[in-house]
């Protein structure tokens, strides 16, 4: 009776210390760790949200860029702090293939991490050089097939999300086609430019300027519905490929064996962030969509993504440089 009295004891004092967790967090200077450089889309997203953080709750918050090895670099620091809400992981739609990508992780992102809150949504758009006579999707394709081989779509790197959406465009197509990464994404854009290379997948935000201009020509987006900033642009399934309707994505995850408490907290405030008419026509300014939802939520969606992803890569046979 005396071990049942002190268990029960045990759980009415875990369950009163999780408000009080809640109440003192934070304590102290939140980070959020981010798997890619300045400028690019996750860190732009998530400064976006800390700044409207910072001036809501109060709270004290710095963004550090930890770029390469597909967001594992930014994993494994965030795994070194304590699991207490204060450093959180910037989770990406680049970084859930990972798992696929490189065989020497020595953390799972699916069970290492603890969801807190989808951030964002966006969708590429497929743009090629105007020497590339396609003039759609379905063009392209054709043209493709009439070349295998011959042509070449780039990307910001290997495993990022412009990457995956041309592995599986050339999954679904049957194309044969070479993938020419670089180091990071403008180099890829000027390439794309200049005529080094002929297509790319890209989100809307680095070339609606070069579209508009002529310089690149945008044949659809991979949005389930056309994009208000590139109205005139049809969507895959219009081109008659629904299947290449492909979702980039931001979230917020923290170390496992963070109090719910302190995650709850953490969910609540972002989606109130979210929400601000401020922050979605700043979202809207470059073609991204809040998302926002619960954390369990977000868990399902990551574990899909990464069973997805794992396919794709497999199907496409995509092997990481030496």
């Amino acid at each position: 009776m005396r071990s049942w009295g002190r268990l029960l004891l045990a759980v009415s004092l875990g369950a009163l210390a999780q408000p009080a967790v809640a109440q003192s967090y934070p304590s102290n200077m939140i980070r959020i760790v981010v798997g890619g450089g300045a400028g690019a889309p996750p860190d732009i997203i998530t400064r976006i949200v800390a700044n409207e953080l910072g001036q809501s709750e109060g709270w004290r918050i710095v963004v550090e860029n930890r770029p390469g090895a597909i967001g594992t670099l930014a994993a494994a620091e965030v795994l070194k702090q304590p699991a207490d809400g204060h450093t959180i992981l910037a989770f990406t739609l680049g970084a859930s293939a990972a798992p696929a990508l490189l065989s020497n992780i020595a953390f799972r992102h699916d069970t290492d991490f603890a969801p807190v809150i989808k951030v964002m949504t966006a969708h590429h758009v497929l743009v090629a050089n105007p020497s590339v006579s396609a003039k759609s999707m379905k063009e392209l394709v054709a043209l493709l097939k009439s070349q295998p081989d011959k042509l070449t779509f780039s990307s910001g790197g290997m495993g990022t999300p412009a990457h995956l959406a041309g592995e599986q465009f050339r999954l679904q197509t049957g194309v044969r086609v070479t993938h020419i990464p670089y180091r990071a994404l403008p180099q890829a854009i000027g390439d794309l430019i200049n005529g080094t290379n002929h297509y790319q997948f890209v989100t809307p935000l680095p070339v609606l300027d070069l579209i508009a201009s002529g310089k690149l020509r945008a044949l659809a987006v991979t949005a389930p519905t056309r994009m208000a900033a590139l109205k005139d642009v049809p969507t895959v399934a219009e081109e008659g490929f629904p299947e290449l309707v492909i979702e980039d994505w931001i979230g917020f995850v923290v170390k496992s064996g963070t109090p719910d408490a302190i995650i709850g907290t953490l969910n609540e405030a972002i989606n109130k962030v979210l929400a601000k008419a401020n922050v979605r026509e700043t979202f809207a300014k470059i073609a991204a969509e809040p998302a926002g939802g619960t954390p369990g939520e977000f868990g399902a969606h990551i574990k899909s993504q990464i069973a997805h992803w794992s396919k794709v890569v497999k199907d496409a046979g995509i092997k990481m440089p030496e």
